[in-house]
């Protein structure tokens, strides 16, 4: 590296804003099984405002208004509850449901087991990225990178460590999707702020 790439480098260090990602949880979708199965009709029966159409699909909707989630239960006794915005609160809208659906007489045995399969997040990046360098600069991915903007004018990302699926746009915003944690979605949205402010792809506004 000459002397002028360097002082650009320790200028560019310097000048340069330190803006952080914003990043904001959407949905946390979590499941529980209890070991039997439910009879949906009895649900359906014992709480009317639940929407059961079973020529159309096999599950019941189940709604709570705190917190504000959305649960669907299958006959198998699986059950799968979104709309949550962290991973306490989905798993005591599991809890919740168990109990409210145990006092209106269905039969819930045992404790369910509640697993985060899920976590949604918008990402604000805090300037814009050079999605077309980014394509060039990573192409070694093998298929976990994906940019055909004629198509769509998103790039796809697919970090293996922590794991997680981005999707980009050149505005700096993105979608994280497919991680289990809320942690593991701020581990891999900052390994990827890190890379793209090393790679020099984040344009900052002045």
């Amino acid at each position: 590296m000459n002397l002028s790439s360097s002082l650009f480098a320790l200028m560019r260090e310097f000048l340069m804003p330190n803006v952080e990602p914003i990043i904001n949880i959407e949905n946390i979708v979590a499941s529980a099984t209890v070991k039997h199965g439910i009879e949906l009709s009895s649900v359906v029966t014992a709480f009317p405002d639940a929407e059961y159409r079973p020529g159309r699909f096999p599950g019941l909707v189940f709604r709570l208004k705190k917190p504000k989630t959305s649960t669907l239960i299958f006959g198998s006794g699986k059950m799968i509850c979104t709309g949550a915005r962290s991973e306490k609160e989905a798993e005591r809208a599991l809890r919740k449901l168990v109990k409210v659906l145990r006092e209106g007489g269905i039969l819930i045995m045992g404790k369910p087991e509640v697993k985060v399969v899920n976590v949604v997040a918008t990402v604000n990046l805090g300037g814009s990225v050079d999605l077309l360098e980014l394509y060039e600069s990573e192409r070694g991915m093998r298929g976990r990178i994906v940019y055909e903007p004629e198509q769509f004018p998103g790039l796809i990302y697919r970090m293996e460590v922590p794991r997680a699926v981005f999707l980009i746009f050149s505005s700096g915003r993105l979608v994280c999707t497919g991680a289990r944690k809320e942690e593991d979605v701020h581990r891999a949205v900052m390994e990827l702020h890190q890379k793209l402010e090393q790679k020099n792809l984040i344009h900052h506004e002045e």
